[in-house]
């Protein structure tokens, strides 16, 4: 059974859970965000219409990290449906990277044509704080890895979509962007790994994203990565790290990320 067929598969069993023929805007949840989806299954955001453990679905495995919740929820908003994973698996689970996309490809294969990918980050500007939530414009992979097999060339030029990242700064018109680098993980990376990142580019990092966002875009999705900040990257604070501060940084902006995901969900949907 090839990937897209096993997430056709997942996606069959998820309407027939759910009672949920087609969704529309796939939003994958990272580490801190969790409080968050609260405002969007919300009487003024939309209505939770079910919740499932994603090991309910065939080819998903449970939640290995703290702060991750093995759970999927299926929100309608107005007339469209959102999918929201309050999980993901990482590349350093060891499982493999098409476990790692799964989630996207059903996504895919539920009938979503947008997904938000959002992450618990390291940043490496001073302004920003524990708590700023930040547009990825693009990003660096550094797992020499791709979801992606075989004599099939995918073109990543605009993978993270300017449309979406214009509507967020409507939104919230403070909202800064940066380059998004991926380390393997699942250690933090090292002062002179983050002063090569800064020198190569990169604004932020992290240990998830950029193979979903490839795997996105070969479904053809359209893209919106966000990153909230929880720490400064290593070598910058001369602070030890801890991803007990990433879900610390979580909780204390959860009000502010749960109203700014369900208004730029709205206006992904009225723009869509």
């Amino acid at each position: 059974m090839t990937p897209q067929e096993q997430a056709q598969e997942a996606a069959d069993m998820l309407a027939r859970l759910t009672g949920v023929e087609r969704h529309d805007v796939a939003l994958v949840l990272g580490s801190g965000w969790r409080p968050a989806a609260e405002a969007l299954g919300g009487d003024d955001a939309g209505q939770t219409v079910a919740e499932i453990a994603t090991t309910d679905l065939p080819g998903f495995s449970a939640a290995a990290v703290a702060g991750h919740s093995g759970t999927i929820r299926s929100i309608r908003s107005g007339d469209r449906h959102l999918l929201v994973f309050l999980s993901r698996t990482h590349y350093y689970e060891g499982k493999g990277v098409a476990a790692v996309v799964h989630p996207v490809r059903t996504a895919a294969a539920a009938g979503c044509r947008t997904i938000v990918l959002t992450n618990g980050c390291g940043g490496l500007r001073d302004s920003w704080g524990p708590g700023t939530p930040v547009l990825i414009r693009d990003h660096i992979n550094l797992t020499a890895r791709s979801p992606i097999e075989g004599p099939h060339f995918v073109d990543l030029t605009d993978l993270y979509s300017a449309r979406l990242r214009a509507l967020c700064r409507e939104v919230d018109p403070s909202l800064d962007e940066g380059v998004y680098v991926q380390f393997p993980g699942p250690h933090y990376e090292t002062p002179a790994e983050i002063e090569m990142a800064r020198r190569i580019g990169g604004d932020l990092v992290g240990m998830s994203t950029a193979l979903e966002a490839i795997a996105a875009r070969d479904a053809g999705m359209e893209v919106l990565g966000i990153s909230l900040v929880t720490n400064l990257a290593a070598g910058i604070s001369g602070e030890p790290l801890d991803h007990a501060e990433v879900l610390e940084a979580g909780r204390d902006a959860a009000d502010r990320m749960g109203d700014l995901l369900a208004r730029i969900v709205g206006r992904i949907q009225a723009g869509s």
